[in-house]
């Protein structure tokens, strides 16, 4: 019988800041506990350290104890949950983990294998869940980021094809022009009123006057014409009603697009904190250690195993004995 060493008891744990990232932290150390004892992870741990060489060099001279090294995967899980004991508390999360062998720096090997591979899971279940956290705010930022920028493209193209940058200003400054040329005609037509009280109807000032105050019409009903936007200039530039109606819907929708992509920027840098915050991780309160001494087989266990069947083997034989001289 081959001596075997243990690698002392490896308590591990989950920490993380939310239970909602991958179920309950219960769930997690199930889900980890599983895994331990799965045949994925013995298929893993015998491709870094060689498992069927490690359990199965004792083969030839003892095979009770010692690992068929052309067994199957299956052979060589059910082998592992022998060698590797693995206990759950559910209450505290916390798994236990003892690993068996040969010899005991392969124990220690084994036990750290499994402790890197079960963090590499549990680090990619972490990694899956913060992924999924931050998928639906990424796609909403994603589509407000699309909306504001098309926004902004219309309202480039809009100025482009129109010459104006802001047609509200330019409807400002023609409203100016307009109260001028008003208060201008106000002007004359009391200027000409006044001058056709004091001199008679062929004065020249007075054909002047009106000469003026046509001109001041005239310009006022093109001033005005513009505002109504019945006429224009060939690009639809002068149409300010229809030109002023575009660039406000446009605007608005600038606006409204830059509110929804600050929020929608705002609820992305929440969610990848709060993923970040909740994350999943892998410790251990005692690290694998090395072992000083076998643990099995032990001398007394051994010898009074075999003293128990020296006497049974010696009390069958009396009992066939007695009774062959029975029968004599």
């Amino acid at each position: 019988m081959s001596p075997l060493w243990h690698s002392p008891r490896s308590p591990v744990d989950l920490f993380g800041g939310f239970a909602g990232l991958s179920g309950s932290s219960s769930s997690d150390t199930d889900i980890l506990y599983a895994y331990l004892t799965s045949p994925e992870l013995v298929a893993k741990v015998d491709a870094d350290l060689n498992l069927r060489d490690i359990f199965g060099r004792v083969h030839g001279r003892d095979p009770v104890f010692g690992f068929d090294p052309a067994g199957t995967i299956e052979d060589l899980t059910r082998y592992w949950g022998w060698m590797v004991s693995i206990s759950h508390d559910a209450g505290t999360g916390l798994i236990e983990m003892r690993v068996r062998a040969f010899d005991p720096n392969e124990a220690r090997a084994i036990a750290e294998a499994a402790f890197a591979h079960g963090s590499t899971m549990i680090n990619g279940l972490s990694a899956a869940a913060r992924e999924d956290a931050l998928r639906f705010a990424r796609e909403d930022l994603t589509l407000a980021e699309a909306r504001l920028r098309a926004a902004r493209e219309a309202l480039t193209a809009y100025r482009a094809r129109t010459q104006i940058v802001d047609p509200s200003a330019d409807v400002s400054g023609q409203m100016g022009l307009l109260g001028t040329l008003q208060e201008q005609l106000a002007e004359e037509l009391i200027r000409s009123d006044l001058l056709a009280q004091q001199t008679h109807s062929d004065d020249p000032r007075l054909a002047r006057s009106a000469q003026r105050i046509d001109v001041i019409e005239a310009r006022i009903a093109q001033e005005r014409q513009k505002l109504g936007g019945s006429g224009g200039n060939g690009g639809g530039a002068a149409d300010y009603a229809g030109a002023l109606a575009e660039f406000e819907r446009l605007s608005v929708e600038v606006e409204f697009s830059q509110q929804a992509y600050i929020a929608a920027r705002t609820a992305f840098e929440l969610a990848r904190t709060e993923a970040t915050r909740q994350s999943r991780y892998l410790a251990a309160h005692v690290r694998p250690t090395l072992a000083e001494r076998a643990t099995a087989p032990d001398p007394l266990v051994v010898l009074g195993v075999l003293g128990l069947f020296a006497c049974l083997i010696w009390g069958a034989a009396m009992l066939v004995i007695a009774s062959l001289r029975d029968r004599a």
